[in-house]
């Protein structure tokens, strides 16, 4: 017996973007759609009100949702059935057809992709609604983009959402459209845009705050030889890899801090008006996920939940969490698009993956807003690509095709964080870490660096771990531009250390320059906020148009001196 046709008034109210997406789509009836939103804002509920439309009406008979993990299957089911919308998330491609009590089918690209005849036999059998979630993940491989496309031609309509629909490969990606830009390179074509700096002045997401950890990290070659650096200085490709790998290592110092402070801020959280605010570590492997586990057994006292991949018990693990009270969960894979866990409020960013695709990803776990107030807070090593992501959080991409390449974010590196949990590769064989202590570096907010450099486990780190836990956006800036000039004010009043008395001062090694060169240049900034009311932000952001060079934090000796220059110049 085929199943009731599902009411258009069974779902929850839908927000203004889902509205104004809703009416566009109805108004001008077309095969494909791109809706494109950021992570927390509801794509899938605005997807389940399209279904329901068109099965209402009977413009399809069927449905089929395709996402990129097992795990989502099962998240996608139980939401359709809450709005009358019977989805079978066991299918397997054995099976041919879904039993007749279904509206249709949840399966994954990499089910598609292995035997696509199967679902276009399906898609042609009944006038079919295909939902795509994610829809980038088609482009992931040949097969998965040809089998996407082969299986869901004959569909009668097709709806593609994503909250990232940015690539670095060349791969375009099934059902979405390409126009031209400006600069004659084509650009994915979005028929509904709802970006994240929207979905924050609508409270729909939470404010990220940005802690990021910086420190000296030490290690011995395989030949041998011994160095040590500064994590988030100026370093070339291999070093800066490295330093972040010794920094990442559980073994070490770094971690254990990191984690100890991020265990602090949720402390805070939890204190503060989020009482069963959780948090999220996100690993490279499995080696490291159990490590860190054991590592905030000691600092908590209270047993972390692993999951460790996409296997049979990591839904019902992550359900268990997501439901429960405990604090918190290591993961390694299972962090991509669409795991729904509200009540994450703090990561910990520890993994190696730097492209933009899976920083959004990993981020959007932490955004959902519950309540006015909730901000979510991040942790992450203090390393060029991870900082130019984070200080462009707000920034909307779209997929380019023919466009340069920008060293250090590839696909590769996110085939290599989503699919693959051994240990690492050739640049650690024979590599020994030797040491690796953290200190809070900054921390970004709107894109905006606040504070100077200070160690871990201090009473000034404490002060801006212990920020109220319930805060609107401008309050979490007011906060943060106050942290800051405290700050700066002790830094001013305390006496400087006598020289010896067998000689002139040592000069300061160039990380020693960097660090005073960047408080000089945050007292400028703040003056030139109090005497014009200004943000701290938008003076940083005219000193680098006028000066050029990266955020503050990457900036070389001489960059951050000619900013200095020019802002007394004013």
């Amino acid at each position: 017996m085929p199943p009731e046709r599902p009411s258009t008034e069974a779902g929850p109210a839908l927000r203004e973007w889902q509205r104004r997406a809703l009416v566009a789509y109805l108004r001008r009836p077309r095969e494909d759609f791109l809706a494109v939103a950021t992570p927390g804002a509801g794509k899938t509920t605005f997807a389940l009100r399209i279904a329901a439309e068109l099965l209402a009406d009977g413009t399809v008979e069927a449905v089929t949702v395709v996402t990129p993990t097992e795990h989502l299957k099962t998240q996608w089911a139980q939401s359709a059935a809450r709005v009358g919308i019977q989805l079978d998330a066991a299918f397997r491609n054995a099976d041919v057809h879904t039993a007749s009590d279904f509206h249709g089918a949840a399966v994954t690209y990499a089910q598609v992709g292995i035997a696509p005849a199967v679902h276009r036999r399906r898609t042609m059998t009944r006038r079919t609604l295909v939902i795509l979630d994610e829809i980038h993940h088609a482009g992931d491989a040949r097969s998965w983009g040809d089998g996407v496309r082969s299986a869901f031609e004959p569909a009668v309509r097709r709806l593609s959402l994503t909250g990232t629909p940015f690539r670095s490969d060349d791969n375009p990606i099934p059902f979405v459209s390409y126009e031209p830009g400006p600069d004659g390179l084509l650009r994915s074509a979005a028929d509904s845009v709802y970006g994240y700096s929207d979905a924050l002045a609508d409270g729909v997401v939470r404010p990220v705050m940005f802690l990021a950890y910086s420190g000296e990290a030490r290690w011995r070659t395989s030949a041998g030889d011994e160095l040590a650096v500064r994590l988030g200085e100026p370093l070339t490709k291999d070093l800066t890899a490295q330093a972040w790998r010794t920094a990442l290592d559980p073994r070490g110092e770094w971690m254990p801090q990191v984690l100890r402070a991020a265990d602090n801020r949720l402390r805070v959280l939890r204190a503060g008006g989020m009482a069963d605010a959780a948090g999220l570590v996100i690993a490279t492997d499995q080696n490291a996920a159990r490590s860190y586990a054991k590592l905030l057994h000691t600092i908590t006292g209270e047993p972390a939940v692993v999951v460790l991949s996409d296997d049979d018990g990591a839904s019902g693990r992550i359900a268990q969490f997501a439901a429960s009270d405990a604090r918190w969960m290591v993961a390694v894979r299972m962090v991509s698009e669409g795991v729904d866990i509200p009540r994450l409020a703090v990561g910990v960013y520890a993994t190696s993956a730097s492209t933009p695709l899976f920083f959004a990803q990993a981020i959007g776990r932490f955004v959902r807003a519950r309540r006015p107030g909730e901000t979510a807070n991040v942790f992450l090593p203090s390393v060029t690509p991870l900082l130019e992501l984070a200080s462009a959080m707000e920034a909307e991409r779209d997929h380019i095709l023919g466009a340069p390449k920008k060293e250090g974010w590839d696909d590769d590196a996110l085939a290599e964080a989503q699919r693959t949990e051994d240990a690492s590769g050739e640049l650690e064989r024979g590599v020994e870490h030797l040491s690796a202590t953290a200190e809070l570096d900054q921390v970004i907010y709107d894109g905006t660096s606040f504070g100077t450099p200070i160690a871990a486990g201090t009473p000034e780190e404490e002060e801006f771990l212990g920020l109220p836990g319930l805060l609107t956006p401008d309050q979490v800036q007011t906060l943060l531009s106050k942290r800051q000039a405290e700050q700066l004010a002790r830094q001013r009043t305390q006496k400087p250390p006598a020289a010896p008395p067998s000689g002139p001062a040592a000069p300061m090694s160039t990380a020693e320059r960097r660090v005073h060169l960047r408080r000089q240049l945050n007292a400028l900034v703040a003056a030139e906020h109090n005497r014009t009311g200004r943000p701290h932000g938008q003076v940083h952001a005219e000193l680098r148009k006028r000066c050029g060079g990266p955020p503050s934090a990457q900036a070389t000796v001489e960059q951050l001196e000619e900013r200095i220059a020019t802002i007394r110049s004013w």
